[in-house]
């Protein structure tokens, strides 16, 4: 298939590429461009969109994203978007990584030193499930906290707020708002700021859809007059 099928089939949806996503959504200041790469690559990854993963891929390590962090990146996401989504990205990372020579002894450890648990954020954690499920759901609830709270997001493969980042931008892909604001909470205490989540959100519309966009910004509206911004 030829580099410009895009252009001689829908030359409008190439048009908005070019002149609006890229020369615009991606230059704009209020996200560097490592972080509108792991945004993007994220909701790639959650949606399983083969098309550009590859593309997209090679984008983010060549805006700073380290293979190690892509590494990371597919693990959390098996537990947010699925285990075959997961694997499929590996998949492509596996051939970008041996194309660029990358050192495989340098992906993260399956069992690092992982960082302490915050007892407080923690607790509070707790108390949302245990309002939400009240003595029901015992054995996820026993998995969610012992797999994923106090190992997952305790890994060092990323930055808290690199984690939150991920995350919330594959529950936005694939329209979890029901998870969304516990999410977008802890993103924002792990320093996302509002103008950062907004800006989030606009770049993903571009990837993932308006409607989804639209219903990711209502929650994120919820959640910011919550914290009182």
């Amino acid at each position: 298939m030829p580099q410009d099928y895009l252009n001689e089939v829908a030359p409008a949806l190439e048009k908005y590429s070019q002149n609006i996503l890229q020369q615009d959504v991606w230059k704009r200041p209020e996200l560097n461009l490592r972080d509108r790469s792991l945004i993007t690559l994220a909701a790639m990854i959650a949606r399983d969109q083969h098309t550009e993963l590859k593309k997209y891929m090679e984008l983010a390590l060549n805006n700073g994203v380290k293979p190690s962090e892509i590494s990371e990146m597919i693990t959390q996401l098996a537990f947010y978007a699925g285990r075959e989504n997961a694997l499929n990205a590996a998949k492509v990372a596996w051939e970008i990584f041996h194309e660029r020579h990358v050192n495989m002894k340098e992906m993260p450890a399956a069992e690092p030193v992982l960082a302490p648990v915050d007892e407080r954020s923690e607790a509070h954690r707790l108390d949302a499930v245990q309002h939400l499920f009240g003595n029901t759901g015992r054995p996820l609830a026993r998995y969610t906290t012992d797999v994923l709270f106090r190992n997952l997001w305790l890994r060092p493969g990323l930055t808290p707020r690199d984690r939150s980042l991920v995350t919330v931008s594959a529950l936005i892909a694939n329209g979890k708002s029901a998870e969304m604001p516990l999410h977008l909470q802890r993103a924002m205490d792990n320093g996302l700021s509002q103008a950062q989540a907004e800006e989030m959100i606009a770049q993903l519309a571009f990837y993932i859809g308006w409607p989804n966009a639209f219903s990711a910004q209502s929650v994120a509206t919820a959640v910011f007059n919550n914290r009182g911004h």
